[in-house]
């Protein structure tokens, strides 16, 4: 029993000497604000995995009035983005592309659809915005597979 507690011990330590502080915020950040979007992707669908429910088309048709695009266009579209952006995120893959997408969705949402929940989406944006300006850090697939890019 010591020595497995001797060992986790030093893989703690080499965890917390392996990443910086800033990788440890990217971290948590991608994966609470993909939480959200995920969470509320999920509300949005029926029997499958990404077709949209009758109650989701309702609400696309009636309540959140979106221009230019027809209500299930405009339902299938943010079942697809709050399904696969979030999973993006939480994975560091793509990560300043999905968070630019969902950077995107925050702002539809908060002009468009609930104007009066600029405090909620300011969170939103304040969580995105790092992760599309520095990327998913070390703790993140971008980094294992894309880090021969990164300059020096």
């Amino acid at each position: 029993m010591k020595e497995l507690q001797g060992r986790l011990n030093a893989l703690l330590i080499r965890a917390a000497t392996m990443f910086a502080m800033r990788d440890y915020m990217l971290l948590w950040l991608r994966l609470w604000v993909a939480n959200i979007f995920y969470a509320s992707g999920r509300t949005k669908v029926a029997d499958g995995f990404l077709t949209p429910s009758d109650s989701a088309l309702t609400l696309f048709e009636y309540e959140y009035d979106l221009p230019l695009l027809p209500p299930e266009l405009a339902a299938t579209l943010a079942v697809y983005a709050e399904t696969f952006l979030p999973l993006l995120l939480m994975l560091g893959l793509l990560s300043r592309l999905s968070g630019l997408g969902l950077v995107g969705m925050t702002l539809v949402i908060q002009i468009f659809v609930y104007p009066t929940h600029f405090t909620e989406h300011a969170a939103w944006l304040a969580a995105l915005l790092p992760v599309v300006m520095l990327g998913g850090g070390k703790i993140s697939l971008d980094h294992l597979l894309f880090r021969s890019r990164e300059p020096k």
